[in-house]
């Protein structure tokens, strides 16, 4: 509209999307970066610093890309994790007026707007659908792949104008709210995501608003209203208490959950009232440059203070109790980054090499212990692994870790080589690449070439014999060793035990054999 009139500012545009977006995410990180002081563990706090100062320059979405998915354990664990959609949303803002001011001046007219914007939706629409198939985790959090949804935003605006009878709104706006609880309904956390199924809820969300009707009973109500002002804060809040109650092993609760979602609320209407209202009228009697100097110097001192928590996590401030438990999780190999290394051959020891070790981190986790057992203490071990890496011949990496198949490629040519009386021994994370061994949707970590195959019989049948004629060719001239799956705890132990000193609480952190035993069936077998 303000291209039509030829008033547009693009400054004015992005200081007024600032004004609404920065003090509450400026308040929220304060909060967060405070209760982390006293209740997070310095590697907890280091990174909850590092997700501050990503979410406050809205480039979270790419750093949540980079650490792991959505739905993962982990995920749990972040604090701001909501935020990428934010960062999604400002990069959308900083894009589309620079996009519609060109065409201003090269294609003038809605049409030629209206038929620009409904490419990029089509082209948008079909990298999500094709990558959320080949890298679900890309779909999910990269621009490219989710501003189709937001460009559908767009096209209601620019189609609002046409005049719909009583009758046609009432339908536009069922046949949405339909869409919308089909998608709560039908959808939960092992649907894939996006993929073609977020059509549901945001074609139901574009109906109702151009329904756009100001008597209806679904909208036009004190709670609808009241929920619709504050939905901002409300999301700013919502998954930090979510994050809580994992934190304190409250989130299955019913009870727990039914509060976590009122103080949601509680604290959503808090931030409106006192953060977001507030902010939004003073900065508006502001100068468009005065304004600018105090959103920008805020978030620059901010993000001095995150990068300060993201450097050491601030060890000094926890109980020294506390501290050494901390520390122990930077007991591992010491020759960890200069030996988890496909390129490389390490050995340990001195003299003659009395046993080969190879596969990825957990292999690396065990090399001294294997130095350590050798007989008389003499002789040294040949270590070749990288992290993330099966030991298969012939199978391909689906998450881009080319140096796994260079490994692979790398052992098949040399194993021959190895002195025939030294022992082989393989150690890896087998299970955890092929899903449990269990016929499922889930796309295995290696396959034959093609990353959209999932766990089925017929792939399960294929990794076992290329698994099987693996071992069957290291153990042809040689002793081989395959050790079984390294149990692993339910999550940090460190962190975990941290977590419960600082709360005055005791933990006990163990595995269930069952559990084990079941996860580990068709590796074991």
């Amino acid at each position: 509209s303000g291209l039509e009139r030829g008033d547009f500012s693009v400054w004015r545009f992005y200081l007024a999307r600032a004004r609404r977006i920065v003090p509450a995410l400026f308040v929220l990180c304060v909060v967060m970066l405070l209760a982390g002081w006293f209740f997070l563990m310095p590697e907890e706090y280091r990174v909850l610093g590092r997700h501050v100062r990503e979410s406050l320059t809205f480039a979270s979405n790419v750093r949540y890309f980079k650490e792991s998915g959505y739905f993962d354990v982990a995920s749990q664990e972040k604090w701001l994790l909501h935020t990428w959609s934010l960062s999604v949303e400002w990069q959308f803002y900083l894009i589309l007026p620079l996009v519609l001011m060109l065409l201003a001046r090269f294609l003038p007219g809605r049409r030629g707007v209206m038929g620009v914007v409904g490419a990029l939706f089509v082209v948008s629409l079909g990298l999500c659908v094709w990558r959320s198939s080949v890298s679900p985790s890309d779909a999910f959090y990269l621009i490219q792949n989710r501003a189709w949804e937001m460009l559908a935003g767009a096209m209601v605006y620019m189609a609002g104008q046409r005049a719909f009878s009583g009758l046609q709104r009432r339908a536009l706006e069922l046949l949405g709210f339909a869409l919308v609880i089909g998608a709560i309904v039908l959808f939960d956390k092992h649907t894939l995501w996006p993929s073609w199924r977020a059509m549901l809820p945001v074609l139901g969300s574009a109906l109702i608003l151009l329904a756009a009707r100001q008597d209806s009973v679904w909208t036009d109500n004190a709670l609808a209203q009241w929920l619709g002002t504050r939905s901002y804060s409300i999301y700013l809040w919502h998954w930090p208490l979510v994050v809580a109650l994992a934190y304190m092993d409250k989130a299955a609760d019913p009870l727990w959950i039914a509060m976590g979602v009122i103080v949601s609320l509680l604290l959503g209407h808090l931030s409106y009232v006192w953060v977001e209202t507030p902010a939004q009228q003073r900065l508006g009697r502001f100068t468009a440059r005065r304004a600018g100097a105090v959103l920008v110097l805020g978030v620059a001192a901010m993000m001095v203070v995150a990068q300060q928590v993201r450097m050491t996590g601030i060890p000094k401030r926890l109980p020294e109790a506390v501290a050494l438990v901390d520390a122990e999780r930077n007991n591992h190999n010491p020759r960890l980054k200069e030996c988890l290394d496909p390129d490389k051959s390490c050995h340990y020891g001195e003299g003659a090499t009395r046993a080969i070790l190879i596969g990825d981190s957990h292999a690396d986790a065990v090399v001294t212990a294997l130095q350590a057992a050798l007989p008389q203490a003499q002789g040294s071990v040949l270590f070749r692994g990288g992290s993330g890496c099966l030991v298969t011949f012939g199978m391909h990496n689906a998450t881009g870790k080319r140096y796994c198949d260079k490994l692979n490629h790398d052992l098949e040519e040399e194993y021959t080589r190895y002195p025939a009386n030294v022992p082989v021994v393989v150690v890896g994370r087998t299970s955890q690449y092929i899903g449990g061994g269990e016929p499922s949707e889930f796309r295995p970590l290696f396959n034959l070439g093609d990353d959209s195959v999932t766990v089925d019989k017929a792939f399960l049948t294929e990794f076992k014999q290329r698994y099987v004629d693996t071992m069957c060719r290291l153990a042809k001239d040689r002793p081989l060793y395959l050790v079984r799956p390294l149990p692993e705890m339910p999550g940090s132990v460190p962190t975990r035990l941290g977590r419960a000193m600082l709360l005055g609480k005791s933990v006990e952190i163990s595995l269930p054999l069952e559990r084990y035993q079941a996860r580990h069936a068709f590796v074991w077998a």
